[in-house]
């Protein structure tokens, strides 16, 4: 499907982590008026559990400022909290979004589950910030496009087929469509689930248009804007609170560590790489939902065990003349390590996604790029602190 060539104006909330702020350059890249949103909760949050990033980031402003050097391109920046309504209602009466691109939430699993606290704390961020978004909508851009980043995690490992988020069921005689079952592992996902409600009842209730990105794991370092210039990198974890399970294996092989995977490592995930993040999100963009819908997207590329993923690390490791051995460790999470997964993943690649696949050449680049920085490595923060449900003696 050809591209559409209209500008738009991008609000990116959550425009300084992982995902965001390569969003927010990847759009301004190609002509976008961008803003940003961010209240730097997640360093906040960083630093209160020990998970710095491998590499040290910039602050926000730096790192605008340094693209602004690098390409000329302006990225305006709003410093404020998506949980206080009034100053998500001012954002969007000043800039006019015609498209909202959501990332501000906490995204951590193992953080929603220390105990109840930080559950309370990524419930309330998650689903309140959510809500004023919708209603910052609904009052001063009722025509904009939401582009929520929601998670597979939603659905768990259900014994059936998944669908893209809707499913057509019939019962006693009679047929409906309704969401598709949900299934959260934790907290966090749970906070994912009652956005999804929530935005579908906006949606059937107010007109909005919104495509709720269900995404699977995100791996790999750069995009084509992080490499323009020093500091335009963005961030990455190898802890237990933040970090993928990718990244951790990947780091403990450069360190020299065994490679952990929990339990028996059956647990199948959807997969895909941050290149392809940004490129789903653009294809989302330019394709909008329509006034009335709830749309969702399976968004990721391949489908890989945890065990598949230790080998390849492994393996890409070996080439590099690295001897890695996998050591599996006790599951600190209730998850079914050996389930059925079939997810369905049709919408993107129907609106032009080529993906790019995970290899052993992406993996050697991804050792590589640890290996520059292999001092900064913390080997106490890799394995888990976490543990979903502790055992009575």
């Amino acid at each position: 499907m050809a591209i559409k060539s209209k500008k738009l104006r991008v609000l990116v909330l959550g425009g300084d982590g992982y995902l965001g702020w390569p969003t927010a350059m990847y759009f301004s890249n190609r002509g976008h008026e961008v803003a940003v949103v961010d209240n730097f909760n997640k360093r906040k949050w960083e630093a209160e559990v020990d998970a710095e990033p491998l590499m040290p980031i910039p602050s926000l402003q730096e790192r605008i400022r340094i693209w602004k050097k690098t390409t000329g391109k302006k990225i305006k920046m709003y410093v404020g909290d998506l949980c206080h309504e009034r100053f998500v209602a001012r954002v969007f009466d000043e800039f006019k979004p015609d498209t909202i691109i959501h990332f501000g939430e906490q995204p951590s699993a193992p953080f929603s589950m220390i105990g109840n606290e930080r559950a309370v704390e990524t419930q309330v961020n998650n689903v309140v910030g959510n809500l004023n978004v919708i209603f910052a909508m609904k009052r001063s851009t009722p025509n904009a496009h939401l582009v929520k980043l929601g998670t597979m995690g939603e659905y768990g490992t259900p014994n059936i087929d998944i669908e893209e988020g809707w499913l057509d069921i019939t019962h006693k005689g009679r047929r409906d469509r309704l969401l598709f079952p949900k299934k959260p592992g934790s907290f966090y996902h749970l906070s994912k689930v009652h956005d999804s409600h929530n935005l579908e009842f906006a949606c059937r209730t107010w007109d909005l248009a919104v495509t709720d990105l269900n995404q699977g794991v995100v791996y790999g370092i750069e995009t084509e804007e992080t490499k323009m210039a020093p500091g335009l990198h963005t961030s990455f974890h190898y802890d237990d609170i933040f970090g993928t399970a990718l990244n951790r294996f990947c780091v403990q092989a450069v360190a020299g560590l065994p490679i952990t995977p929990y339990g028996k490592g059956g647990q199948k995930r959807g997969f895909l790489n941050i290149v392809d993040t940004l490129r789903c999100v653009e294809l989302a963009a330019l394709h909008p939902a329509k006034k009335g819908e709830f749309r969702v997207f399976n968004q990721f590329t391949e489908v890989f065990s945890v065990n598949e993923l230790a080998e390849t690390v492994k393996e890409a490791a070996k080439k590099m003349n690295i001897k890695a051995t996998v050591k599996h460790i006790k599951n600190p999470r209730k998850e079914q390590e050996e389930h059925y997964y079939k997810p369905v993943h049709t919408g993107l690649p129907k609106l032009g996604l080529k993906p790019h696949l995970l290899s052993d050449v992406l993996v050697e680049s991804m050792i590589a790029k640890i290996i520059e920085h292999k001092d900064h490595i913390e080997e106490e923060i890799i394995m888990p602190r976490v543990v979903w449900e502790k055992k009575k003696n």
